[in-house]
């Protein structure tokens, strides 16, 4: 039973929150070229060598050990990128290029730069003799990168650019990925009106409907926009219901708090459960999570920068586990906040803010001056948010957990 005192702790929250996240979602092969940000939904293994065989780092010649200190070492053959080598015969060298395969029984490649090109051959350099050629030098072995048999990437790898030069660098043609959750965006407010109409007096334009849109959309899955709910009873249960049907799981925008034309959270406890409501979190203390029928919601606070901060802390890692993935948090960093607050808080507070130059303190952030709920220009012009733990402030405030836009896809 929920009272109006009562509030769930973040990391509370975020437990009883993850541990009913669950993949049912079915699987479907993709070309390799169009599946950046998809999840693997088998492990991808390697059936060969990565590179194929020996080659050179560097344009240079190869020979063996033995015969760097030969007046002349003749050149026996040239090798270029996408050519079979011979093995090297008896005291020559090959001349080879970078990416070429290396002779079998070449020991080391010396760059051209260490090399003088002499009637008959060439010599090496004096001063590369004194700086010392040692076998295996600049050349990359087969497997260096990947062994035939390896599992290069696992079940529930969410594929970025650098997981596809690397499956492509192994023959991948086609990869096994879940399909895209189906992600249901609702905002609920009499007064909004969606950008490209005119302002009516006590109107306002409907930002939460783009920045959802906008965090699902960076995280690969599909959208199905309910659009506005006004604020009815029976318009929220009917759109609520509707969004159930069509979607995996419901992500809404205010109605969430104990106002009069706040419907949300009464319609969720008709149509399904809540299992959570109210955080100790600042901003976005209204937040709700439960069921609509058996499909999963999030109803988060009205605020914009509400919006933002429970969808980075709360709702993103729950998405990410529904989708497949196995890594579902953000990369976070230790930093000092130059600007703490001077008064406590009994919620966990998310400050947004922006990097500063202070080599003295390596990582530093400075709070944005405007933290009220309802502006969301200082996340625009900032760098990340800065977690202040509940009942801190002045310098126990100051060492703090860095959340960068840049790695949560904001």
């Amino acid at each position: 039973m929920f009272t109006k005192t009562s509030l769930t702790s973040v990391p509370a929250a975020q437990q009883q929150i993850m541990a009913t996240a669950k993949c049912v979602l079915t699987s479907e092969c993709v070309s390799l070229f169009h599946s950046r940000g998809r999840v693997l939904s088998g492990p991808v293994v390697s059936t060969v060598a990565v590179p194929p065989a020996d080659n050179s780092a560097m344009d240079g010649y190869a020979l063996r050990v033995e015969d760097l200190y030969l007046n002349v070492i003749p050149v026996s053959q040239r090798v270029a990128a996408g050519q079979v080598p011979s093995a090297l015969k008896l005291h020559t060298c090959a001349r080879i290029f970078t990416g070429a395969e290396v002779p079998n029984n070449a020991q080391l490649v010396v760059i051209q730069e260490d090399v003088e090109i002499v009637e008959g051959g060439i010599c090496i350099l004096p001063r590369a003799l004194e700086q010392g050629q040692k076998s295996g030098q600049f050349i990359r072995l087969k497997g260096q990168d990947v062994v035939a048999g390896q599992v290069v990437c696992k079940t529930g790898t969410k594929l970025e650019a650098r997981h596809l030069g690397v499956l492509a660098s192994m023959g991948i043609e086609h990869v096994d990925v879940y399909r895209p959750l189906k992600v249901a965006i609702a905002s609920t407010g009499s007064e909004l009106v969606n950008p490209g109409q005119d302002l009516q007096a006590g109107q306002i334009y409907n930002s939460n409907r783009f920045l959802m849109a906008g965090l699902v959309d960076q995280l690969g899955m599909e959208l199905v926009d309910i659009g506005i709910i006004t604020d009815e009873r029976s318009t929220t249960e009917s759109a609520l219901a509707l969004a159930a049907d069509q979607a995996d799981i419901i992500i809404t925008s205010g109605g969430v708090s104990e106002g009069e034309e706040d419907h949300v959270k009464g319609a969720v406890e008709t149509l399904g459960q809540l299992d959570v409501w109210k955080l100790a979190i600042k901003p976005g203390k209204p937040l709700a999570f439960g069921r609509v029928k058996q499909t999963p919601f999030f109803g988060l606070p009205g605020n914009p920068a509400s919006v933002l901060v429970t969808f980075m802390v709360i709702a993103r890692p729950f998405l990410l586990a529904l989708q497949g993935c196995t890594s579902t948090q953000g990369h976070s960093l230790s930093a000092r906040l130059v600007n703490p607050p001077t008064r406590p808080s009994i919620r966990q507070e998310y400050l947004r803010v922006r990097l500063v130059s202070n080599a003295q303190s390596g990582l530093a952030v400075e709070a944005m001056t405007n933290q009220n709920s309802g502006v969301l220009t200082t996340a625009m012009t900032g760098d990340g948010l800065a977690v202040v733990k509940a009942n801190t402030c002045g310098k126990d405030a100051q060492e703090v957990e860095f959340l960068p836009y840049a790695s949560y896809g904001v």
